[in-house]
């Protein structure tokens, strides 16, 4: 398995950088394989939304698809997919950010009842209280 760093994927994904782009995709699309994946961490695919949403401006809805098709790239592993897919459904479903619904999730794994949070968008989420 190799490690992909968020520059890797966001050249992947975006595609703006003609050199960087073609190396990324040359390991994405011909080096990985179901038998030597790629593997893509929690942070890195938490990095991966805020980029390509901060920087790129990508609609929630790309977001979305962008998430879910890492998940079913066949060449590659998401740390924690289960944790992931359960956030996609609430980020799907919400207004709160990606990264929320995986804070909430991963909280919800390890026994929490809820997660308190100063962020009134974040609030409004399932599984987060505000704190007052």
């Amino acid at each position: 398995m190799i490690g992909l760093d968020t520059n890797v994927v966001v050249r992947y994904l975006a595609q703006d950088d003609v050199r960087q782009a073609a190396a990324a995709t040359r390991l994405i699309e011909g080096s990985l394989s179901a038998e030597e994946r790629g593997f893509v961490s929690l942070v890195t695919l938490a990095e991966v939304v805020w980029v390509m949403s901060s920087n790129y401006r990508a609609a929630r809805g790309a977001i979305a698809d962008i998430v879910e098709g890492l998940l079913t790239a066949p060449q590659l592993t998401i740390e924690r997919a289960d944790v992931i897919w359960r956030a996609l459904r609430a980020y799907r479903e919400s207004k709160a950010d990606f990264s929320d619904a995986v804070i909430v999730e991963l909280g919800r794994e390890a026994g929490c009842t809820k997660t308190v949070t100063f962020d009134r968008h974040a609030a409004a989420h399932p599984g987060f209280e505000a704190l007052r």
